[in-house]
């Protein structure tokens, strides 16, 4: 475990997390809308403009869920997070929204290779099982092969310090005894192993929003790849985990029409006996 990832062991879950889960794990698929910034073209009135897109949430950072098919090297449960993750491809263009409307702005094309990122984001769910709206606000970082040094220089590059920092600060150490035996390369391993190959596969596949008249390497890129290796070199390579480090949740409940309600969860670190959230409850 990096020395540079401080935790929050003092700080209990978030009180909207149990309810959270109870309501994703009755969807058949956790599917969610995920909303980026993308930088707006030349002389447009805004610097920013939208971009959505359907992801599929992975579970909550260093909480990696059970999967009897992953043969990867798991994690000792060290540590717990209130932090919604998934999966993508670093060749997609939300990779390159997160780092270029982020604090630092990144654009290089070795930083957005990287781990960083922190853009800001908005994750909906609508479980129509229980006729819920869950909408998540935050910030989203990248975790890539570089965050213990197994790729480009490991922690002298800021995202990576970037990442641990903000990332870490929302981590729960609830068993000291093994802190040293947790890895953030570990778990980036563990949440390939949780992929199907056929997921796994999609990330051998041609270079997404490429038109399919320009040449690529056919060899090593094709569509419909099964890849069962978990350390198959060019799927890593362009692997990534997502995590959303969220400052404000919202609760809206229409199961009733008669009795909904919104309810907003908003971090305050200051507010440790609510585990670091103020609950308003509202009209919906």
């Amino acid at each position: 475990m990096s020395t540079t990832t401080p935790t929050s062991s003092a700080l209990p879950p978030a009180p909207w997390k149990s309810l959270f889960s109870q309501h994703i794990s009755k969807m058949p698929t956790p599917h969610f809308v995920l909303s980026t910034l993308t930088a707006a073209p030349p002389n447009s009135p805004t610097p920013y403009l939208p971009r959505a897109r359907y992801c599929i949430f992975r579970g909550f950072w260093a909480e990696l869920p059970e999967n009897n098919h992953n043969e990867a090297e798991r994690n000792p449960r060290v540590y717990e997070s209130d932090c919604p993750t998934f999966t993508t491809d670093v060749r997609m263009e939300k990779v390159r929204d997160l780092f270029g409307s982020s604090a630092s702005h990144a654009e290089k094309e070795d930083q957005i290779q990287g781990s960083g990122g922190g853009g800001p984001v908005e994750a909906v769910w609508w479980v129509e099982e229980v006729g819920t709206q869950w909408r998540v606000k935050g910030r989203a970082f990248v975790v890539a092969g570089d965050v213990e040094g197994d790729e480009g220089d490991g922690e002298r590059r800021s995202g990576v310090r970037t990442l641990k920092s903000e990332v870490g600060k929302r981590m729960r150490l609830v068993d000291k005894s093994k802190e040293t035996h947790w890895s953030w390369a570990r778990e980036i391993e563990g949440s390939f192993g949780n992929c199907s190959p056929g997921i796994r596969g999609s990330f051998r596949a041609p270079p997404p929003g490429q038109s399919v008249k320009q040449p690529y390497n056919d060899i090593d890129l094709q569509l419909g790849t099964q890849v069962k290796d978990l350390k198959d070199p060019i799927a890593r390579k362009n692997f990534r985990v997502i995590i959303i480090v969220p400052d404000s949740v919202e609760q809206v409940d229409l199961r009733d029409p008669a009795k909904a309600r919104r309810y907003r969860y908003t971090f305050d670190e200051n507010n440790r006996a609510s585990g670091g959230w103020r609950t308003e409850e509202l009209w919906p």
